[in-house]
């Protein structure tokens, strides 16, 4: 028997590693094939529903562009038309403010509408003062604007009211914003005060004095207007 030395041995190894690398191609090759034939027969079954769906989101996409797009310009509008409305609100032309208003309330935008009511409202005080307390009373209703400004509503129109109203009316309408928790406690708290004061409530008057005196947060201008009253009480020796 003749011995084969490495020279001779090199072709085997070759021929063995070729072989190897040519069954694992045929395994890609088959994979491969398997692969194009699963998608083919997915295609042919949800081809269309994904053209379909492909076309709605680029027509939803085209879609949302186009209403930000409405949106942006309308707003641009709305703020020119407030503008012009307050312009002649500070001409003393009230009644055509009013009207300005009026139609940016309905028209609008949402964050105008409610700002143009709010005008309106303070614009019809310039004429009419009940239509102006009616306007403020339906905003103070209206859940949707928001607690701050259903609060600032009800205090503009206890401005309105405070001269005329009883101290009845005027608690129910203003004492749940005293809360200390709500935005405008500080003039709710006044006007009651004030309120009570005129209708010769003066234990009522009296509270709210002290409250706005004990609130390490009462305004300045607040403070002393409730320290002036709480001397005409005491001056007055009622309470």
């Amino acid at each position: 028997m003749t011995d084969r030395g490495p020279a001779e041995c090199r072709p085997l190894v070759w021929t063995r590693s070729r072989g190897r690398n040519f069954v694992v191609d045929i395994f890609q090759e088959v994979d491969e094939e398997v692969r194009r034939e699963q998608l083919k027969k997915l295609w042919e079954r949800y081809g269309t529903l994904l053209i379909a769906l492909c076309v709605l989101i680029i027509a939803g996409i085209g879609g949302w562009r186009g209403y930000d797009y409405w949106q942006a310009k309308k707003a641009g509008e709305t703020g020119a038309a407030f503008e012009q409305a307050a312009i002649l609100a500070e001409s003393g032309k009230h009644k055509e403010a009013e009207a300005a208003f009026a139609k940016i309330a309905a028209e609008g935008t949402a964050g105008y509408r409610v700002l143009a009511r709010l005008r309106e409202a303070g614009e019809l005080a310039q004429t009419d003062k009940n239509a102006a307390i009616q306007a403020y009373d339906a905003l103070a209703a209206d859940k949707s604007v928001g607690q701050v400004m259903q609060d600032l509503a009800a205090v503009r129109a206890g401005y309105l009211m405070v001269d005329t109203a009883p101290y009845a009316q005027m608690a129910a309408k203003l004492e749940p914003l005293t809360a200390q928790d709500r935005m405008f406690r500080h003039s709710a708290r006044e006007l009651l005060a004030l309120s009570a004061w005129k209708s010769g409530d003066t234990s009522a008057a009296r509270k709210w004095t002290d409250m706005m005196m004990a609130d390490p947060a009462t305004p300045a201008g607040t403070r002393s207007r409730a320290e002036i009253l709480s001397e005409l009480i005491a001056a007055n020796g009622k309470g």
